[in-house]
């Protein structure tokens, strides 16, 4: 029994990592490599304010995926309706 014990240990770990929310979710928007330089960033200096570059690339990253989505999510709420762009 006392054998068993390191062996649940690791496994558990991974599954914390693998069902993670915050870091599903980031996965699902392709933004995981800014948000891990950001991590990075953060675990070496501490402060988020010596970090504004990796900060501002994440909240970039992030915006453009929202604008993304919205566009995709747009026209499919009306798919019958002519599209006002090009006048059909």
């Amino acid at each position: 029994q006392p054998q068993s014990a390191p062996q649940p240990h690791q496994p558990l770990e991974e599954a914390e990592e693998a069902e993670d929310p915050v870091d599903a979710m980031i996965s699902r928007t392709g933004c995981m490599a800014q948000h891990r330089e950001l991590q990075e960033c953060m675990a070496a200096r501490q402060d988020w304010r010596h970090c504004q570059p990796q900060v501002r690339a994440f909240g970039d990253c992030m915006a453009r995926r929202q604008r993304a989505e919205e566009l995709h999510r747009a026209p499919s709420l009306h798919p019958a309706h002519p599209s006002p762009t090009t006048g059909e």
